[in-house]
């Protein structure tokens, strides 16, 4: 073995590429983090809103692997990434090696040698938690078919704008229990708000959820009735009746057609009751457009607050 000339330093250090002095600060799920976390990470994100400009990502550059389409997330990720200084790169299914069966462990190593961070949109949570296990640089969860962290933190982020107190609130979803409110109950749980979901039987949340909600003694109910839900709620939820990989058909439309979320549905929250969705949405379907373009729609809010939000999980990953 040839000796390094005296002076030299080690290749890696020579290259510039330093062995991280601890694990990576991965971005997987609301449930994995205390409060006082994901508290840093809104903090981060009120103050780019409200006009912090430092570019702390300087040089830093992101990964986003797309298993599923995406606008919100790619555009605000992208753009949240250029404004700090750093710089992102796009892959779809099609653009790598995953897609020609390349395992997810081995696409973990080789991105880690490349980028800084890896956000990942796709369909299996088992996905996300390998490249988590494999990679040496943070993971974010961009949407798992199990959960969608990073839009709850814009819609916590939202919520507290318009309602202040996060304690004092309670918010209503009417709709399928899928990925989006499972997000929601871990939300509720660490950020302390009331949540009443009313899904229909056979769409409920995972029981697994509701129990570890209730085990860390979240204020989380679960009903079949969207006006029991609703009744007094601060802010009122749903979300498309057909997410991305899931068949329509008429059997589930006729399920979910009851939890609709219209003009009279809203009349049962506080007159001052905001309402949230996470788009894209279907308009007549799992909510009107009296609603959804009304007075006490805040979407388009909550879209903007992607960006800001994003700029906080990717300052506090890679901070």
């Amino acid at each position: 073995m040839r000796a390094l000339a005296k002076g030299a330093a080690p290749l890696g250090e020579r290259r510039g590429v330093a062995s991280p002095p601890g694990p990576p600060r991965h971005f997987l799920d609301i449930d994995r983090y205390e409060t006082a976390e994901l508290r840093r990470i809104l903090d981060l994100g009120f103050a780019y809103k409200n006009g912090r400009r430092d570019r702390p990502l300087e040089g830093k550059t992101l990964a986003m692997i797309f298993e599923k389409p995406s606008t919100r997330t790619r555009v605000s990720f992208e753009v949240a990434m250029r404004q700090l200084g750093g710089d992102a790169i796009i892959l779809n299914t099609a653009d790598s090696q995953l897609g020609r069966g390349e395992t997810v462990a081995d696409t973990a190593r080789v991105l880690s040698r490349y980028v800084d961070a890896i956000m990942i949109r796709t369909n299996h949570a088992e996905k996300l938690d390998d490249l988590a296990r494999h990679a040496t640089v943070p993971v974010i969860n961009g949407l798992t078919d199990s959960s969608h962290p990073c839009q709850i933190m814009a819609d916590v982020m939202t919520l507290q704008e318009k309602k202040g107190s996060l304690g004092d609130t309670v918010v209503a979803w009417s709709g399928d229990g899928n990925n989006v409110a499972v997000s929601w109950i871990h939300a509720a749980v660490r950020f302390g708000f009331a949540l009443r979901l009313a899904c229909p039987e056979a769409l409920q949340p995972p029981p697994g959820i509701i129990e570890w909600a209730r085990r860390e003694g979240g204020r989380v109910s679960l009903t079949g009735e969207p006006d029991e839900a609703v009744a007094g709620a601060d802010c009122v939820v749903t979300d498309t009746w057909v997410s991305m990989g899931i068949e329509a058909n008429v059997s589930r439309h006729n399920l979910l057609a009851p939890y609709r979320v219209d003009e009279r549905l809203m009349a049962k929250a506080k007159p001052d009751a905001i309402f949230m969705h996470c788009l894209p949405a279907k308009r007549g379907e799992e909510v009107t457009a009296a609603v959804i373009d009304g007075p006490q729609s805040v979407v388009w809010d909550e879209a903007e607050n992607r960006l800001h939000v994003q700029k906080g999980i990717l300052a506090w990953c890679l901070g």
